[in-house]
């Protein structure tokens, strides 16, 4: 039944995008992030739901009379220096088959970044995009939060199996970033009853990331909740609220959960930390030999580890986004992905700033002050998890260039209408009783 669903709903979406081509992007994304046809068992299961939306997005792209440009800004420029950079280390790659399939995986996901850029061109196509990774990944946050109560903390909190979130590292780290999108919704929600259900939804949300168990999760949790908390409005409330979720999500936590976590502290005899380390030094040693292009992707094999890892025998992936980055791309590629980081944070502080003082601002200078939030968390988990390529962060960074565009289009709106009082004012100047004097 399941099956049936989600083809009837995906291929029933196929006419709407060939229509409106902003619609592909939503469904590509709902796709891509709550993976619903993992959620089945039968022929849906594996069938290429994302291709075929994505395929008929660009189709309609290309035949759709709306205007399609692609917002030049130093995020999209070092963007796509970063992916022709990619293209340089797959050809001089360690194992170009494993290298070559992997970047056209990347490709895929860029591409998709860049038709983003193009088509949420408003603030409702903006938001109904954000609106669908939050309750895509928020049904998984939903999901845990309630079988870590029901459970008793007992167990891991999983994601999709076969997707870039299966594991219960890689869900905490998607419900880390998405916790700061739920609460932008929050923010600008009307209704009172989806102001509760978005608190809610957080909350749980929240439990569910501490039922994954993972020690880089509670990690970047942390980070994230202390930039949650300085960015949003009403910090008082969010204190209150999420603090005492917190607080008494850990406390439901079993023993198991407390002692894995305090291994935090003593990471030099637990043995998953050591191969990560082991991981780490590999990497760095992979890069000072070859400083500019690394060894491409898929470099973590046992063939290489017996080359340049400290214990050849202990193989582990790279389990951090930096380390995987400079390991696979160099250090021009770690610079690169640093400088895309470190340039989106800097834009949503200027957008933030700008909004703030434009009239109906408001709604994006939360927006922008969220993202932030966001890129904490993945910088934050990400140190501890090897998903330099999650199509999540790349969302993310389009929404701060879109959120740029939207910050340009408010000033100019701002200056028309000044424009258009101060002339109004000299052409029927004001007497000293407010009378208009008559003009000859």
């Amino acid at each position: 039944m399941r099956d049936i669903f989600v083809t009837v709903a995906i291929f029933g979406s196929l006419p709407f995008i060939l229509y409106h081509p902003y619609i592909g992007v939503l469904v590509w994304s709902w796709i891509g992030y709550m993976n619903p046809h993992r959620l089945s068992w039968g022929f849906a299961s594996d069938f290429p739901f994302a291709m075929i939306v994505g395929i008929t997005t660009l189709v309609a792209v290309m035949f759709s009379s709306e205007p399609k440009k692609i917002p030049w800004t130093r995020e999209t420029i070092i963007l796509v220096l970063f992916i022709f950079w990619m293209g340089v280390t797959t050809l001089t790659s360690v194992h170009f088959n494993l290298a070559s399939s992997q970047y056209i995986e990347v490709i895929k996901i860029q591409l998709m970044t860049f038709v983003t850029m193009m088509l949420m061109t408003d603030r409702r196509r903006i938001e109904l995009l954000v609106w669908t990774i939050a309750l895509s990944l928020g049904f998984y946050g939903v999901k845990g939060g309630i079988f870590t109560l029901t459970s008793g903390g007992g167990y891991h909190v999983m994601g999709p199996s076969n997707t870039f979130i299966g594991g219960n590292n890689e869900i905490g780290l998607a419900l880390i970033m998405t916790l700061p999108l739920m609460r932008y919704l929050q923010l600008q929600a009307r209704q009172v009853w989806m102001k509760w259900g978005l608190t809610g939804a957080m909350a749980l949300t929240l439990v569910a990331i501490l039922g994954t168990q993972s020690r880089g999760a509670l990690l970047g949790l942390a980070a994230m909740m202390f930039m949650l908390l300085w960015k949003s409005r009403r910090r008082v409330t969010m204190l209150v609220v999420l603090g005492a979720v917190l607080y008494g999500g850990v406390q439901f936590m079993p023993g198991s959960w407390h002692e894995r976590m305090e291994t935090i502290k003593s990471y030099q005899h637990d043995q998953s930390a050591l191969g990560r380390i082991n991981a780490w030094h590999f990497a760095f040693n992979l890069a000072k030999d070859r400083p500019l292009v690394g060894g491409g992707y898929q470099p973590f094999t046992r063939d290489m580890f017996a080359i340049y890892a400290p214990d050849p025998e202990d193989v582990h992936d790279a389990h951090s986004i930096y380390f995987e980055v400079l390991g696979e791309h160099g250090f021009v590629g770690l610079t690169l992905y640093l400088a895309l980081g470190w340039f989106a944070w800097r834009s949503c502080t200027q957008v933030g700033r700008e909004a703030k003082l434009q009239p109906g601002g408001l709604w994006l200078a939360d927006l922008v002050r969220m993202l932030q939030v966001s890129l904490v968390g993945y910088a934050s988990s990400g140190a501890f998890l090897g998903l330099a390529y999650f199509d999540l962060y790349y969302h993310l960074v389009a929404l701060v260039v879109l959120a740029k565009v939207q910050s340009k289009r408010l000033a100019e709106v701002t200056e028309t209408s000044n424009g258009v009082e101060t002339v109004k004012k000299a052409v029927t100047p004001q007497g000293p009783a407010g009378s208009r004097y008559e003009q000859s």
